[in-house]
């Protein structure tokens, strides 16, 4: 596929008027900058300066524009080092079904809840690089919570930066030392179900270079029958430092699992056995195994006190087999692109103005088979490759330029204002059909010009208050275009969504109290909506209508109760009312109804609590009922979950540390559902799968050593 005219136009023009601001800085030699407002930080659309730069939208809370949930080490700390999804699931606003630790499908604000597998309409990074594939899925199971030092999330269509998906955005941030440090440790985890899980890094640093370097590996058979999981990963991420101008960095990440599909059971099983797998899964002995790799060379440059550039070049590579009943799918992604960003300030009218400009392509090439399997004729051995079904090739690309100028008026408004522009285009190859019945294709959509304007207003320095507006979109995914005949239907286009959000930040009593409130409306249009057109033959077409309402409200306490006492319980909660407001199926009209696999209302709490050398961390986790169908006529059961995590530490020399955790989830031992396959179909006389077991009581242990 060749690259279009007008993307190397808009990369070069981004170019040349960043250059020329170089080269006017310099001409100018400005020094005498007024002092104050080279101290004023404004909150840029996260700018990353490489791998090792912990830039982020919350780089300084009392100026923030774009408003972000972030998780910290202490909070992802707080749960079991398998628990990342328990930890993400506490933000208002977030909800992540887990079907397994490879099963995940992640819905921001009710966007993405009728996917019925894995995670789209959301765009993530992890250190600057795109995780989420040209397809527009996206997969955070790999990332070992242990090495993360943070996960922040933009709700909606706000961070112009990072393209502007319906869903939002979520950046991963792994862990590093400072300068002139260096660490050792070790981790050792035992649990219920088989759990074994250890963990080794060693970092350090100096002014010039850094090295970090971790090893994890996990593995558990599962509560339920099919259910082993079995992952290694290493992660390589280092930089070095020509001058106080130039960083170059480097980021490598291989992960290799191999997981057992036990997928969704019906009612009947769910309520009398969760353990059992599928009977179909089961007795193909259905799996998926992957092999990741990650690498990104990033470079950095402040070619002035007011102008820094941050670039970086990037490489993906997933093998993929997952043997299905149904068939054996066998798959393989390149993907490759770049990035860079231009940031700095100049000044117009004696105010100080931010403005940040960049560009970012990403393609990859998609190989796939499907390949008959007759797991039936193998003696009960599962899965057996038969004849090919299918042969194809996916060239998917993806281009975004963004800007964004930053501002402050009347001393107390800050200003932002973004615009992104997107093209996207797929190329589809069948290598299988011949003749007449081949069906390749080509799809180019529109480009699309997409703004975004944010308002920051300090009252006062206890009392800020926010409004944000932004128009967002997602493509459908190249399958999503194709007929039941395997034709590209060249109608079918973006969703668009118009989002507005006003929100408050408070703090109380010398500000331990802290409350914030966020109340948004999501207008998303053009929904693609799947007409029956026969038994279990659908065709896409852009004539759905949803409203996205929510009010969400988080409510954190602190008290120093001693010198070596300290106390901290939150809550986080949500309130939605999202609707289908123009949805017919058929004969069907769904018109009114909720909106299918989200809940109306999901509420998470805890306590945080230090007492000398032990650490206390107590929570829960409540969701709501939640349509299983778009007919809204069969729900799912609201849930509670508790969990409890206790660590003592204790030093064992000048350098040596050892800490100690003893945790158990779910100490309720609560049936529920923790993934609901929506509007689920039955074949034969057996009944419809729509969930998922959630985990029941379990356990474990962690031993960790620090030098």
């Amino acid at each position: 596929m060749k690259t279009s005219p007008y993307k190397i136009f808009i990369f070069l023009l981004i170019a040349t008027i960043s250059y020329g601001a170089v080269a006017q800085d310099d001409r100018k030699n400005d020094k005498a900058k007024d002092s104050t407002d080279l101290k004023f930080q404004y909150l840029e659309e996260v700018q990353v300066a490489g791998f090792g730069r912990k830039d982020s939208l919350s780089r300084s809370n009392a100026n923030i524009i774009i408003p972000t949930a972030i998780l910290s080490t202490e909070k992802i700390e707080a749960y079991s080092p398998v628990e990342l999804v328990s930890a993400i699931n506490e933000i208002p606003g977030v909800y992540i079904q887990r079907g397994a630790i490879n099963t995940n499908r992640i819905t921001i604000r009710g966007v993405g809840s009728r996917t019925l597998y894995g995670t789209n309409k959301i765009r993530a990074y992890f250190n600057g690089i795109p995780i989420t594939n040209g397809g527009g899925e996206t997969a955070i199971d790999s990332y070992d919570p242990e090495y993360l030092e943070a996960v922040e999330i933009v709700k909606g269509p706000k961070a112009t930066a990072y393209g502007t998906n319906l869903g939002g955005t979520i950046l991963l941030t792994s862990k590093e030392v400072a300068a002139g440090k260096t660490e050792f440790n070790s981790s050792l985890t035992l649990g219920s179900f088989e759990l074994f899980k250890n963990t080794i890094a060693v970092a350090t640093a100096t002014e010039k270079w850094a090295v970090n370097l971790k090893y994890d590996h996990l593995q558990t058979q599962g509560f339920r029958e099919n259910n082993y999981y079995n992952r290694k990963a290493l992660l390589l991420n280092s930089s070095y430092k020509f001058n106080r101008h130039s960083t170059v960095s480097l980021l490598a990440k291989y992960t290799d699992y191999y997981a057992q599909i036990p997928s969704s059971i019906g009612k009947t099983a769910f309520e009398e056995d969760p353990t059992q797998a599928a009977f179909s899964w089961k007795a193909a002995q259905g799996f998926e195994d992957n092999r990741q790799t990650l690498i990104g060379i990033g470079f950095t440059h402040q070619f002035s006190e007011n102008l820094s550039n941050s670039s970086s070049v990037f490489y993906s590579y997933l093998d993929h087999y997952e043997p299905r009943p149904f068939n054996i799918l066998d798959e393989y992604t390149h993907g490759y692109g770049a990035r860079t960003v231009f940031t700095g300030d100049f000044k117009l009218l004696k105010k100080v103005v931010t403005f940040s400009l960049g560009s970012e392509y990403y393609k990859d090439e998609y190989n796939w088979k499907t390949i008959e399997n007759l797991y039936e004729e193998n003696n009960g051995n599962g899965s057996l490759e038969g004849s090919v079904a299918s042969e194809n090739l996916e060239l998917r690309s993806n281009f975004n330029a963004f800007a964004t100028i930053t501002t402050v008026f009347l001393k107390k408004l800050k200003t932002q204002v973004g615009l992104n522009f997107n093209a996207t285009e797929y190329t589809y190859r069948d290598h299988f059909n011949t003749g007449a019945a081949n069906k390749s294709a080509d799809r180019n959509f529109k480009p699309i010009l997409a703004p975004s304007v944010n308002l920051h207003y300090t009252f006062s320095e206890n009392l800020l208050g926010y409004f944000s507006f932004s128009l967002g979109f997602n493509y459908p995914s190249l399958e999503e275009t194709l007929t039941p005949d395997g034709i590209i239907n060249p109608t079918l286009g973006p969703e668009k969504g118009y989002n507005y959000e006003v929100g408050s930040n408070v703090f109380l009593f010398n500000r331990k109290l802290s409350l914030e409130v966020a109340a948004y409306f999501l207008s998303i249009t053009d929904l693609l909506v799947a007409d029956r057109i026969g038994e279990d033959q659908y065709i896409g077409r852009n004539a759905g209508k949803t409203h996205h309402k929510g009010i969400e409200i988080g409510v954190r306490y602190f008290q120093k109760m001693g010198r070596e006492f300290t106390i901290s319980p939150y809550i986080n909660s949500e309130f939605t009312r999202h609707r289908f407001i123009d949805f017919t199926d058929g004969e069907s009209d769904y018109s009114q109804k909720k909106l299918t696999g989200v809940p109306a209302l999901k509420v998470s709490g805890g306590l945080n609590s230090n007492f000398n050398q032990f650490t206390l961390n107590a929570n829960f986790l409540h969701v709501g009922e939640m349509p299983m169908t778009d007919s809204n006529s069969l729900y799912s059961d609201a849930y509670t979950v508790f969990n409890l995590k206790t660590t003592y530490t204790q030093k064992l020399g000048k350098r040596l540390q050892l800490q100690l955790h003893l945790g158990v989830n779910n100490i309720g031992n609560k049936k529920y559902a923790s993934s609901i396959l929506i509007n689920a179909t039955s074949f034969g006389t057996s009944e419809p799968r729509y969930y998922y077991p959630g985990l029941p009581r379990n356990w474990y242990g962690v031993v960790s050593l620090w030098l």
